[in-house]
């Protein structure tokens, strides 16, 4: 375990100072120890903790974890500033397709691993190891100049969305609302928040695509596109959504069962359905084996990072048992 090195490595610096002061003579300072003492102390933050700890911790993927993991990331080169850990938002996908091949240590994701690539990573002798980090409610969204819409029901969202139901006005799906085509914004296809409301809500049949819709995996870029429009809609991660609450507007979901609006609570128990979610980073097994960062890394995700991060940029984090236990796990494979 890291923190077991840190304390031989501590008492090794003991044992040296102690050396050194014995050899110097009696009556004058020891420059040499003095010199030793200070390099110490220079490794040492400010809390105490040895930042001695040097290398690099891979992340890359869904655009939806990411400002998570941008904050656990600059947490943690705080406390230990000679590891480097470069960053990816290039949708779960893309991650999966970088992880499989053992490319990076942690792959995030924000829909669970497919069993096309789970043999692919397998072919390679790659073996990943699923992590819940926060939970997410998919959140369809409006421009606060929208006038018309507060809720929609599932049924609804599929007249909307799908290629299938030919609709291009916001007055095919409601003779009330306004004769104005329907502007779409939608994540990308490498895009686990894609892949979730495709099978949640499209029910996995093609979606509208064309004119009048944008695709990417750039969420900001959805946000941009929606916020000044009042006859588009989209949708992506809460956290995207409570960023922009100022020039955006959340609907009401109604899957049968009234419409329910995301909210930290409703995501928490469920009943946001069918768009509540947990958010995952998949862990390489060889790098939590063998690398230090990356044991330091999931220490410190899972020991209140992760959910100070979720908190932070308005995902809901999970009960603080469920993290424990995750890295008692984790801990099992390397300790």
């Amino acid at each position: 375990m890291w923190k077991q090195k840190k304390l031989v490595i501590l008492m090794m610096m003991v044992l040296t100072i102690g050396i050194l002061a014995a050899c110097g003579d009696s009556g004058e300072p020891d420059e040499e120890a003095n010199d030793t003492q200070s390099a110490n102390a220079n490794e040492e933050n400010s809390d105490g903790e040895d930042s001695s700890l040097s290398g690099t911790v891979k992340l890359a993927g869904s655009s939806t974890v990411f400002p998570i993991m941008e904050y656990v990331t600059y947490e943690f080169t705080k406390e230990y500033p000679e590891v480097d850990t470069p960053l990816e938002s290039i949708g779960s996908g893309g991650g999966f397709e970088r992880s499989t091949k053992g490319e990076i240590d942690f792959s995030n994701a924000s829909r669970p691993i497919k069993e096309e690539e789970k043999a692919i990573a397998e072919e390679n002798g790659i073996e990943l190891i699923e992590t819940v980090l926060a939970y997410d409610g998919l959140s369809v969204v409006v421009s606060q100049q929208n006038d018309f819409l507060d809720e929609l029901t599932v049924e609804q969202l599929r007249d909307i969305f799908l290629a299938e139901r030919g609709n291009k006005k916001w007055s095919d799906i409601d003779p009330s609302w306004p004769d104005e085509e329907i502007v779409i914004y939608s994540p990308g296809h490498d895009s686990g928040t894609f892949d979730y409301f495709n099978e949640a809500i499209l029910e996995e049949k093609p979606m509208r695509e064309g004119e009048g819709v944008t695709l990417s995996e750039d969420d900001n870029l959805l946000v941009r596109g929606i916020q000044n429009d009042p006859y588009a809609i989209g949708y992506f991660g809460y956290a995207y959504y409570v960023e922009n609450k100022d020039t955006l507007k959340a609907l009401a979901i109604d899957n049968g069962n009234g419409a329910v609006k995301p909210t930290p609570e409703t995501i928490q128990d469920g009943s946001y359905s069918p768009l509540s979610r947990p958010l995952f980073t998949y862990i390489n097994r060889a790098s939590l084996e063998d690398k230090e960062t990356v044991q330091a890394f999931t220490e410190f995700l899972l020991s209140g990072a992760a959910a100070s991060g979720a908190e932070e940029v308005g995902y809901v984090a999970l009960p603080e048992e469920k993290y424990q236990s995750q890295l008692e796990e984790l801990q099992s494979i390397y300790e």
